[in-house]
């Protein structure tokens, strides 16, 4: 009975470190894996062998280790690349560069761009809830509210664009 408390503390800890050695490799090669292909989409973009997807690509990467600016170039070159589809394709560029515009406090900049992401894909349900937030920000209360009921009217159950739609509708006093 005395050696059964340290024998369970002993093998939550051997569990509990299991556990953290176990999501610390995963990280360790997740950040592996982004910084070889950073690695090789730097290299082929360079070189000029690269295309449209390649940019957006790139910028992703860019995005995820928060360097906006450059994230928005890579997306911009991505825009004007002969190669880019219209619709889906470049609803996804200008979506991202909306983002990296917004992650910048661009907002004007970043409501162009979703904007013309929901242009290329109608109803564009991430977009138009970037569309809401940028709004927010810029204390445009009314479009924020309309952007993030039309969110509600493709996925009525977003819960993004319920809370948010909420917090605006609590915000719009009305006229007496």
């Amino acid at each position: 009975m005395e050696l059964d408390l340290p024998l369970v503390y002993l093998s939550a800890l051997i569990v509990l470190l299991g556990g953290a050695s176990f999501l610390v490799i995963r990280q360790v090669i997740k950040t592996r894996n982004s910084e070889v292909k950073l690695v090789e989409l730097q290299s082929k973009l360079s070189k000029g062998q690269g295309n449209s997807y390649d940019h957006y690509q790139l910028g992703s990467i860019l995005l995820e280790k928060k360097l906006f600016g450059p994230a928005s170039k890579e997306f911009q070159k991505a825009l004007k690349s002969d190669d880019l589809q219209e619709g889906e394709p470049r609803a996804l560029v200008c979506n991202a560069l909306g983002y990296a515009y917004a992650a910048q406090e661009q907002y004007d900049l970043a409501i162009r761009h979703y904007r013309e992401a929901l242009k290329q894909k109608t109803g564009y349900v991430v977009a138009l809830n970037n569309l809401g937030f940028a709004y927010e920000r810029k204390q445009l209360t009314i479009q924020a509210l309309q952007a993030y009921e039309q969110v509600l009217e493709i996925e009525p159950k977003n819960s993004i664009a319920s809370k948010r739609a909420e917090s605006m509708r609590k915000r719009i006093v009305p006229s007496t």
